[in-house]
């Protein structure tokens, strides 16, 4: 019953949601060519905003937790599970003090309004995920990056979403790169629950209703773990926390 009920609010969700994308690259167009990067980081900060205000469209609420424990004025590497786009949206929004730029494939640089045009120009970095050579420059200058200034890396390791909510093996590579070139900054592990919900029949109609869940975990000083000991307590602490497939 509620697959049936949410086709006809999903079209005006996807008409809404559509009008943010196409409105907001002019947006950000603009204040990037003449205002510069603090400009085009506003306009992409309001427009993940009014993408989150569409999904209340659908029934979908947030809640953040621990927000306030993180770090401030260091580098930041969030290290989080994958469940939809939402995920990124939502990590814009309520994570924006923080400035955060992401691993991104590069199918998504080019044919999505808005989109594409910020992971392009605003600090974030495309890789191939069939080229692994290819991401270990682009991921190490993401490091040095946010090393000099002190803005945040978000990564998902599983390399792909869940569909399930259930979390997939975490890779190394990406986070050893981001660690070893990034030395002063700070893995947050985040737990994310129920944003596979958004999309559990596919693309179209949205599922309603559904609460997502935010956790940021104890940051941990790169330079206080050897790799091994970090990565383990970061994917530990990411797998807690996803309960929803439990």
């Amino acid at each position: 019953m509620q697959k049936i009920i949410s086709y006809p609010i999903s079209v005006i969700y996807y008409l809404c949601f559509g009008l943010c994308l196409l409105v907001f690259h002019l947006i950000q167009w603009v204040c990037l060519t003449f205002f510069g990067y603090q400009a085009h980081k506003i306009s992409v900060d309001y427009l993940n905003f009014s993408l989150l205000r569409c999904t209340n469209l659908v029934g979908t609420r947030y809640t953040i937790q621990n927000r306030e424990t993180i770090p401030t004025g260091v580098p930041l590497i969030f290290v989080s599970n994958h469940q939809s786009m939402y995920d990124i949206i939502a990590m814009i929004w309520y994570f924006r003090r923080f400035h955060c730029k992401f691993v991104s494939k590069k199918e998504l640089g080019s044919g999505i309004p808005s989109v594409s045009y910020n992971l392009r120009h605003g600090g974030s970095v495309l890789i191939d995920r069939k080229d692994p050579k290819q991401a270990i420059p682009v991921i190490k200058g993401l490091s040095e990056y946010i090393e000099k200034n002190t803005r945040s890396a978000v990564i998902f390791p599983e390399g792909t979403r869940s569909k399930t909510g259930k979390p997939k093996e975490f890779a190394q590579s990406g986070l050893k790169i981001l660690c070893k070139y990034a030395p002063s900054a700070y893995v947050v592990p985040v737990s994310i629950n129920n944003s596979w919900k958004m999309v559990k029949y596919g693309f179209f109609p949205v599922g309603l209703g559904n609460h997502l869940t935010f956790t940021a975990h104890k940051a941990m000083a790169v330079k206080d773990y050897d790799f091994a000991e970090l990565m383990k307590l970061t994917e530990k602490a990411v797998v807690e926390g996803v309960n929803e497939y439990k």
